[in-house]
């Protein structure tokens, strides 16, 4: 089986770039979706197909509608769905992303630094694991994914 997992939130780094490499040097059966992240293109898909808003609610509305039928769809067919919250900027998209895939029942990994464990202790409580480098993430898709447990021997791991 091949497990799809959709890789949400924050897009000014390259901890999307990370897990991907970290699974496959992993060898796990995985495939990556992800929103849009180009942030210029993401924010004005929807003047740029359907026509200019002179009023910016109207310009950001017809934007997130557009997203939000790729979010939606590829967060619906996620196996998995990481979110992560960057240091610098409130991503209130990843926490909506977040919600809705809770909602699905989506088995939820969140990813965030320490600091931000309080403002986002609603989120961390819906998720099934909270980590903070992409290399945790990694881990835990090895050990959903394959069953094994990085660095132990069977003896070590309980088995």
């Amino acid at each position: 089986m091949t497990w799809t997992v959709y890789l949400s939130g924050e897009i000014h780094t390259d901890w999307r770039e990370q897990i991907e490499a970290g699974a496959k040097a992993a060898g796990l059966e995985v495939s990556f979706s992800a929103p849009v992240t180009h942030h210029e293109a993401s924010d004005d898909v929807g003047v740029a197909l359907l026509g200019k808003e002179p009023d910016k609610f109207w310009h950001d509305h017809k934007g997130a509608q557009i997203n939000a039928i790729r979010t939606r769809t590829l967060i619906g067919k996620a196996d998995i769905v990481v979110v992560r919250f960057g240091e610098k900027y409130k991503q209130w998209n990843a926490a909506f992303d977040a919600g809705y895939a809770a909602a699905l029942g989506k088995p939820l990994i969140i990813m965030h630094q320490d600091e931000h464990a309080h403002a986002l202790k609603e989120v961390d409580a819906a998720a099934l694991a909270v980590a903070r480098t992409p290399e945790e993430v990694v881990l835990i898709l090895q050990y959903v994914i394959d069953g094994t447990l990085a660095g132990y021997t069977d003896k070590e791991a309980g088995r």
